[in-house]
């Protein structure tokens, strides 16, 4: 990730506090054996009102009774957990909304899969997976009697946008982000995937503006929290960048060419090295979740990238009989002052790679 968003408070926090609530005050009480009703719910009034109007409400949406129906049958299902189970689930459910721990990679975390849980409660998982995989939608999220109590999606995208004002995409540093002045709104992505895991699929620290091609085209359902299975079919944690960081890095990108002909040049023929060293671990991660070094070579071979980059010197300064040297001093400026717009920072990589290549 080439730079962390600022974090953006907003009225939309308050769906994960219900669902907090929902996990620790009725859920895990499950088995005390009370009889689910909304007076479970009494401790936050808000919630306890969607509840009413979800479960009892002869005008209540199909969607909203299908909350309200999910939530008494994951309750009934605790209901016959033991204490070590409840502690168990208490740890993974803390574990899994703790972002921050689980990008540091900490092994005190108990993160959870749905994988994990089916080992010993495949009916459990298999509705809890009913429940998270589709509490993030409009069709839940949109409906008035729960828009009311946690206002809207387009408006927390709104307001994230006047607070993150980059308008480049994080993760790849190349594709724009639609901002404040567009009708529509980029795709949250879930950083740990709502296809993987519970319990985090409405918390905010999870859910990440992407470009189209970082979301849907790359990362997809990939893991960010395991390696891919080595040979021996095992896997691992590790560590990857956390979206909300509140200190900002720097990654550092030298490019390498091995073919002096640039009209030539294939991807074969660059070699992209990446640091600092200080967080080595997150760099490979990220490139792998995001195809970070293929979309940059394709890049950097392109007719209308990479190409007219060099194109653009030789034209606009050589042959104006400029330095090409002025030009690459105007580039290194530009490029730590605003290195994402017009891909400064590859843009400034590939032309240094260029010079030493001896085509510039």
């Amino acid at each position: 990730m080439l730079f962390p968003y600022t974090y953006v408070p907003h009225q939309m926090e308050k769906m994960q506090a219900f669902i907090d609530f929902i996990f620790h005050e009725v859920w895990c009480k499950a088995p005390i054996g009370l009889v689910f009703h909304p007076d479970l719910f009494k401790g936050n009034q808000d919630l306890q009102e969607v509840m009413v109007e979800f479960g009892f409400s002869a005008q209540a949406a199909e969607r909203g009774k299908a909350f309200y129906k999910d939530v008494k049958v994951i309750y009934d299902l605790f209901a016959s957990l033991s204490p070590q189970e409840i502690n168990q689930f208490k740890q993974w459910y803390q574990g899994n909304n703790d972002l921050e721990k689980v990008c540091a990679n900490d092994q005190a975390i108990h993160l959870a899969r749905y994988t994990d849980i089916a080992v010993n409660h495949m009916n459990l998982a298999n509705q809890l997976g009913t429940f998270f995989k589709d509490l993030y939608s409009q069709s839940l999220l949109g409906l008035a009697a729960l828009r009311a109590k946690i206002g809207d999606i387009d408006d927390h995208y709104q307001t994230f946008v006047q607070t993150n004002k980059a308008g480049k995409c994080p993760f790849c540093g190349i594709n724009d982000l639609l901002g404040e002045y567009n009708s529509k709104r980029e795709a949250y992505d879930h950083y740990l995937p709502k296809a993987l895991y519970p319990f985090n699929s409405i918390n905010f620290r999870n859910l990440v503006p992407a470009c189209h091609h970082c979301n849907s085209s790359y990362k997809t359902s990939k893991d960010p929290a395991y390696m891919p299975k080595d040979p021996a079919g095992a896997v691992y944690r590790r560590a990857v960048f956390y979206p909300y960081a509140k200190a900002p890095h720097v990654i550092e990108l030298q490019v390498t060419l091995h073919q002096a002909d640039i009209a030539k040049l294939t991807p074969e023929e660059i070699t992209l090295q990446f640091g600092p060293a200080a967080v080595t671990e997150q760099i490979d991660t990220w490139k792998d979740i995001y195809g970070i070094e293929e979309r940059y070579k394709a890049k950097l071979c392109g007719e209308n990238d990479g190409k007219y980059w060099l194109t653009q010197v030789l034209d606009e300064w050589k042959e104006d009989g400029r330095d090409t040297a002025e030009f690459l001093t105007t580039l290194a400026r530009q490029a730590q002052n605003r290195p994402y717009a017009e891909c400064n920072f590859l843009k400034k990589s590939f032309l240094d790679a260029c010079k030493k290549v001896g085509a510039l």
